[in-house]
């Protein structure tokens, strides 16, 4: 049987309005403005901290240039442009964009006084290379009082070299490795591993030669033959540009365009290169000026930054796109 103060106790507890009640609930709705309060603060902290990065890139990237350019014009000078890595599109090595960025910056400078191409590089994509050349080709024809030298380091070779040839003159070490006009394509064969590993491979395609040079494929010999064909047209737009570039300087010895390479010295003596010599001394010697400045065109944190962005919100919208479109209304 129930007591007087179990159904005082019921009665409350069905009421709600006990004292711990009230006291658990002050509680937690200070806990909760607590809360908000601090996550109000650490967001506006991020908001601060996001836009101070912001400041500081764009700080360094106006600073940065106006001190570059300040500089430039103090006196004369030969510009220097790095090709120091493989020749290819985009973020994959040093692109024809890029170069030829560093090149207008170069001839917009009324101190420059000769411009050098430091190139350490094994060559690259055929078709960046020669955007490089026919830039530096029409460039130097519009600056004619101004040279352009190609300065070969460690190595100069293949599409590196396609680049150099379009200077006034080639300079290298005796040691550097020189040459390699040839074009190659190269790939594995994968006929029967699939079988082997118990893989089925399924490929569907349109078009008869659509599957031309399909690694998991015997090699057909009219697929050999048009890739050999497409090489030896590439080859001769190679050939082509060097001796455009060299011209008579170049010996009549048909083992230049084989794709070998060869010393600095033997490269002297087929003409390859005019003579032996650093960026230090081409642009004192040659140029006759002292000091130099770097005009090579690198992206910077902000351009990074931006281009992220930029991609990043451009993702997001197409997203956002298809995720609407695929919406059941």
């Amino acid at each position: 049987m129930a007591t007087e103060d179990d159904s005082r106790q019921e009665a409350c507890k069905n009421q709600g309005d006990g004292p711990w009640e009230r006291q658990l609930v002050e509680k937690l709705v200070m806990a909760s403005t607590r809360e908000q309060t601090r996550a109000r603060r650490w967001n506006l902290f991020f908001k601060f901290l996001i836009l101070g990065y912001f400041i500081a890139l764009l700080v360094m990237a106006f600073w940065g240039d106006s001190l570059t350019e300040a500089e430039a014009h103090l006196e004369d000078h030969a510009a220097v442009i790095r090709i120091n890595d493989v020749i290819a599109p985009d973020e994959q090595g040093v692109s024809a964009d890029q170069v030829i960025k560093g090149l207008k910056k170069a001839y917009k400078n009324d101190k420059v006084k000769g411009i050098i191409l430091e190139i350490n590089s094994p060559g690259g994509s055929p078709v960046q290379s020669a955007r490089i050349w026919s830039s530096v080709r029409e460039m130097r024809k519009e600056h004619a009082d101004i040279p352009v030298y190609a300065v070969i380091g460690d190595v100069g070779a293949s599409g590196a070299y396609y680049v150099a040839s379009a200077a006034d003159e080639i300079y290298a070490n005796e040691s550097s490795i020189v040459g390699s006009i040839g074009v190659r394509m190269g790939e594995f064969g994968f006929v029967d591993t699939l079988e082997k590993l118990g893989i089925e491979r399924r490929v569907m395609t349109a078009g008869d030669r659509k599957n031309a040079l399909d690694p998991f494929l015997p090699l057909q010999e009219a697929d050999k033959a048009h890739a050999e064909k497409m090489l030896a047209e590439v080859h001769a737009q190679f050939i082509d540009a060097v001796r455009q570039g060299r011209g008579e300087k170049l010996v009549d010895n048909e083992e230049i365009f084989s794709g070998l390479f060869w010393s600095g010295k033997t490269a002297m003596e087929l003409g390859l290169i005019d003579g032996f010599g650093d960026s230090h001394y081409v642009a004192g010697e040659l140029i006759k000026a002292e000091k130099k400045v770097d005009y090579t065109y690198e992206e910077t944190a902000l351009d990074r930054l931006l281009r992220r962005f930029g991609a990043g919100v451009g993702e997001a919208l197409v997203r956002y796109s298809v995720e609407s479109s695929l919406q059941i209304r």
